[in-house]
């Protein structure tokens, strides 16, 4: 065999390995996980997503697996602590506006988790669907609040004078604080950067674990009318 075929042949050996080591580097942020990544991945939301797609966990997966490919690099911004105090009042107005207005409360719940999130660098508010699915890869474990309190917000609850119209309100107020706390504590790569460090002395109320002492009240005391 000539020289010339050798290098031929090496050159082609080479451009396969480099395309194998492609499609293994596309697979591996998301594409080509298994079932057992993806749920350790999205823990909750993996079941949630096997549920909508009735059962079929491989549609489910590849549903997951787009989310990751298309969100899997995003890097959370840091919040001035400015910015921090004013979102953390304007979350302590809404649980208190709670009492006399349930329905306007969740309403400015919605609006105010859709501005904290693009605040941090996810998809602004006006495309929800590509916010909640950035959000999931990020935040699994309390991403359902926000679906949940953005439904309520939606579609006004049946009746909302009774009891149990308040308390589903109640309960995805509840459940959307803990995305909320999740989003207003400063991550790692705040404290990185020194910005926690900054929220964390002076500029915030005090913190415990990274989250924000809110009002515990709210899990408590039921609207008028309940």
């Amino acid at each position: 065999m000539s020289t010339g075929w050798i290098i031929a042949l090496i050159v082609i050996v080479a451009a396969l390995v480099l395309v194998a080591v492609a499609v293994l580097g596309l697979r591996s942020r998301g594409g080509g996980l298994g079932g057992t990544s993806l749920k350790r991945r999205f823990g909750p939301e993996y079941d949630r997503a096997v549920a909508r797609h009735d059962g079929d966990a491989k549609a489910a997966e590849r549903e997951l697996a787009g989310r990751l490919e298309r969100h899997g690099d995003l890097r959370e911004r840091p919040l001035e602590p400015a910015q921090r105090q004013q979102f953390e009042a304007r979350w302590t107005a809404a649980q208190e506006r709670f009492v006399d207005s349930p329905q306007e409360a969740v309403g400015e719940a919605d609006r105010l988790l859709a501005e904290l999130a693009a605040a941090r660098g996810f998809p602004e508010g006006g495309q929800y669907e590509e916010q909640l699915a950035a959000l999931s890869v990020h935040h699994a474990d309390h991403v359902h609040g926000y679906r949940r309190v953005h439904r309520v917000a939606r579609t006004p609850v049946e009746g909302a004078g009774n009891g149990a119209a308040t308390e589903e309100m109640r309960e995805a107020m509840v459940e959307a604080r803990a995305l909320f706390e999740d989003l207003v504590a400063p991550s790692r790569q705040d404290t990185r950067t020194g910005t926690g460090d900054r929220a964390g002395r002076n500029d915030a109320p005090a913190r415990s674990g990274g989250r924000a002492h809110l009002p515990m009240a709210f899990g408590r005391r039921h609207p008028k009318g309940s």
